[in-house]
């Protein structure tokens, strides 16, 4: 035993007397593959200090419905962290392969750590830098996750505009077609009765109907139909209810019908064919005019979603800069649009006088984010929004409130600790509130706090305005999911 510790650097300064002491107390056992050393949540008063000699063992967490693994290999060892910090364990490590594993209880490690300083200069430095590898990768994790439920959501914000945006364009081309086959009809049927000022007048007089005209609810725009459908078939236009939902969005009404058959008949000498000719015309023009506009409309939507993105991002920007605080509200509430669209009313109470401050934009719009995003959760999609900002003893004060069921009295003092959440397994991963405190205490040398009862939860953020944030340059692991 004692040659097979030398082997490793954890033993490689040992005395002979220290080697012959982990040969007499350390309990070797083998592991099958599969068979768990310990798992996530054994109590520390359980744990045993692990040296691996043979095999592979591989550590595993739960994050969010996601699996993070880390794989040890001989001469590695486990099971310091919880022995020394007396936490219940963050992991489960389980046998890849065969493996041999040494074991002492955790008060003989103890001892050990208080006693041997080459292996306490061993162990101290490695735990903390998985401590430190952990943490990095769990926000990186929880940054991936985030950005993957960010995505999601403009995926299907852009995904509507971008399919309305091509739907009309497909009927554009189509009308765009018929429109040229159906003025050819028209002037060959007026022929030279009809003076073309005629025509450019009443497609003018029909345009500016159309922009000025309200927009009627479904059961009026449906009644109207039919009562344009009826009046077109008795004047004898043919198919005329293809031509009567077109016509009563315009607000072409039977009384401007009426008005316009008469001005024909004195125009016409062959009225009826003409009428059937300008209508067919009219509407063709007004689609191709509606389909043009929602166009416009779906482009404009678009162009306005990747302006939030880069507004909430601060793209292009540095990172730490003077910031209004309500243009990184409004610009998160766009991103998150997907989740506001149903039963969720928004109530806005700004303070217009706020100053700018210089902050790291894009990690407070990662704030204001996280507390949103759980106040949608709280309410379970239903419910009133209330977002408001002051100016507070020298601090912008935002507030971000829901009308949910509330936190707890007797958890409110936890949920700002990595890992602790309420939600369900793999609902959430316990890290956005976290990495929001550290965002607003730490970064911004801020308050962040929730008062809570329920029915009115309220989430305060308190960013001074001149203490400056911690300009340290380094960036944040930001995010929002990780091990």
């Amino acid at each position: 035993m004692i040659d097979i510790l030398r082997q490793f650097p954890l033993f490689a300064k040992l005395s002979d007397s220290k080697l012959q002491w982990w040969a007499e107390h350390g309990e070797e056992s083998w592991l099958e593959p599969g068979a768990i050393l310990f798992k996530e949540g054994d109590p520390a008063e359980t744990m045993f200090f692990f040296v691996l000699l043979e095999g592979e063992l591989q550590l595993t967490k739960q994050i969010g419905g996601s699996e993070v693994m880390i794989t040890y290999q001989p001469g590695e060892f486990t099971g310091e962290i919880p022995i020394l910090t007396g936490k219940p364990c963050g992991s489960t490590v389980r046998a890849v392969h065969p493996s041999r594993v040494l074991q002492i209880s955790a008060e003989s490690f103890k001892s050990l750590m208080l006693n041997c300083s080459p292996m306490r200069d061993i162990i101290l430095p490695t735990m903390m830098q998985r401590l430190q590898d952990k943490e990095a990768m769990l926000w990186q994790r929880e940054k991936m996750a985030a950005l993957g439920k960010l995505s999601a959501g403009l995926a299907h914000e852009l995904n509507n505009p971008a399919a309305a945006g091509r739907r009309a364009a497909e009927q554009l081309y189509e009308t765009v077609q018929s429109l040229q086959s159906l003025a050819l009809n028209l002037s060959a049927q007026a022929g030279a009765s009809v003076p073309l000022d005629f025509f450019t007048e009443l497609q003018q007089e029909a345009l500016q109907r159309a922009n000025t005209s309200l927009r009627l609810d479904p059961l009026a725009q449906s009644d109207q139909e039919e009562e344009c459908s009826d009046w077109l078939s008795s004047s004898g236009i043919q198919n005329g209810w293809r031509l009567a939902p077109t016509l009563v969005r315009a607000g072409l009404n039977t009384t401007w019908l009426d008005s316009l058959a008469a001005r024909i008949a004195a125009q016409s000498s062959n009225p009826a064919p003409t009428l059937h000719c300008v209508l067919a015309w009219l509407e063709a023009t007004l689609s191709t005019v509606s389909l043009l506009q929602e166009i416009e409309q779906s482009t404009s939507r678009i162009s306005n979603l990747v302006s939030a993105v880069k507004s909430y991002s601060y793209m292009d920007q540095a990172s730490v800069q003077e910031i209004d605080v309500h243009d990184g509200l409004e610009s998160t509430m766009i991103v998150l649009g997907h989740r506001l669209k149903q039963g969720i009313t928004v109530i806005r109470e700004y303070d217009q006088s706020l100053p700018r401050f210089v902050a790291y934009g894009d990690e407070l719009n990662q704030v204001w984010t996280n507390l949103i995003d759980n106040a949608i959760d709280a309410m379970q999609g239903r419910g009133q929004l209330r977002i408001r900002t002051a100016h507070e003893n020298h601090c912008v004060l935002v507030e971000i409130a829901d009308d949910g069921p509330g936190v707890p009295a007797e958890i409110q003092s936890r949920i700002f600790e990595p890992f602790f959440t309420t939600k369900g397994v793999g609902e959430g991963s316990g890290l956005g509130l976290d990495i929001s405190y550290r965002i607003v205490v730490s970064r911004h040398r801020g308050d962040i706090r929730v008062v809570s009862c329920p029915g009115d939860t309220r989430f305060q953020v308190r960013l001074p305005l001149i203490v400056q944030p911690e300009l340290n340059r380094e960036p944040m692991l930001v995010s929002v999911p990780s091990v």
